[in-house]
């Protein structure tokens, strides 16, 4: 009797369970449009948690105006200089557009004159032209694609909003719901917030680093448009394994291709000897000294996290990989560990 019941109760919690997944499942298809302004909300939240316990427990200030100072202050220092520069380079993708033309005929030039020096072939001009065509259609749709984001960001608030203000009681529910024993639900929690403000500060600040670096070889050497190669510095200086380096190389490029060549070395010393200096440093030293995160870890969790999430994708993609391996330890403490004593009591 007491056999068939425990059956019974597997059965149903297995028909439970199955319908619980499926229906996240469903939950998760038909609002995954809106997981970057959940992600970016989390963010948000763990950024400004602290400021926000502070001041509502310890100044005693009301919740709601409480957050909106704050949502408002972080929309200032973070997103609109963000916006700024995204907008800058929005405004200048015809722009882009012509240098790569530039870039594919220096490419040409280049190509040419080895080849007839060594008399070897090293690309096609078809192959050259292909690859100019698909710069030129894929820019708009990458700059569109990345940063069209004026609903996510509404939507983002909207929820950090609910968030902050309902702080205290949402990580208890956490705390409550959550599967696991409490210290390792708080283990959890500190690597979420490690990895949260390693990513989230150190990525920005390492390409801005670089962008002001390069920003001052653009003008020392003679480079048209400086600010807007800075702006391009920044943003491909949070991308992973080439980086900056997608903004100096075409420079390098365009400099020899118009006999320009001292411009060119300069670049090229400048580029590869001081810019990409500057993001080894700080990409192994200060992400690290934030939140002890391996290189490797940041560097396949932004490939990850830029093709699932976006933009977002640049702080949760390393926190993807930095959870599985926590999640993996846990496992073994929770349940391979536990069993293993289990044994050990019933052999005894």
């Amino acid at each position: 009797m007491s056999s068939n019941t425990i059956d019974q109760n597997r059965i149903r919690q297995f028909f439970f369970l199955l319908v619980l997944f499926l229906l996240g499942v469903l939950l998760f298809l038909e609002l995954y449009s809106f997981v970057p302004a959940v992600l970016g909300a989390i963010t948000l939240y763990i950024l400004l948690r602290r400021f926000m316990f502070f001041l509502t427990e310890k100044k005693k200030w009301r919740k709601g105006w409480t957050a909106i100072l704050l949502m408002l202050i972080s929309f200032l220092v973070i997103l609109l200089p963000v916006g700024l520069l995204v907008d800058m380079l929005s405004s200048k993708v015809s722009y882009v557009i012509q240098h790569s033309d530039e870039v594919i005929g220096a490419l040409k030039k280049v190509a040419h004159n080895l080849e007839q020096q060594y008399n070897i072939t090293i690309v096609s001009d078809e192959n050259l032209n292909k690859f100019g065509d698909a710069i030129a259609h894929s820019l708009p749709g990458v700059l569109g694609a990345t940063f069209n984001t004026l609903s996510t960001i509404f939507f983002m608030y909207f929820i950090v909003y609910f968030m902050l203000v309902k702080g205290q009681d949402m990580e208890d529910k956490l705390y409550e719901y959550i599967p696991l024993r409490d210290e390792n639900v708080a283990k959890v929690g500190r690597e979420v917030n490690m990895m949260v403000v390693s990513n989230a500060l150190g990525i920005p600040v390492i390409a801005f680093a670089q962008g002001v670096v390069g920003l001052i070889g653009y003008l020392i050497i003679g480079v048209k448009e400086p600010f807007f190669w800075f702006g391009v510095t920044c943003i491909a200086g949070m991308l992973p394994v080439i980086g900056a380096a997608l903004a100096y190389i075409p420079l390098i490029i365009i400099f020899f291709a118009n006999d320009q060549t001292w411009q060119g070395i300069a670049m090229t010393f400048y580029g590869f000897g001081i810019i990409g200096t500057v993001d080894n440093i700080l990409r192994f030293s200060l992400l690290k000294k934030i939140g002890n995160v391996h290189p490797l870890t940041t560097v396949f969790g932004v490939i990850i996290g830029l093709k699932l999430f976006g933009f977002i994708g640049l702080i949760f993609g390393p926190l993807l990989i930095s959870l599985f391996m926590l999640l993996l330890k846990i496992y073994s403490s929770e349940f391979i560990i536990k069993q293993r004593d289990i044994n050990k009591v019933m052999e005894n």
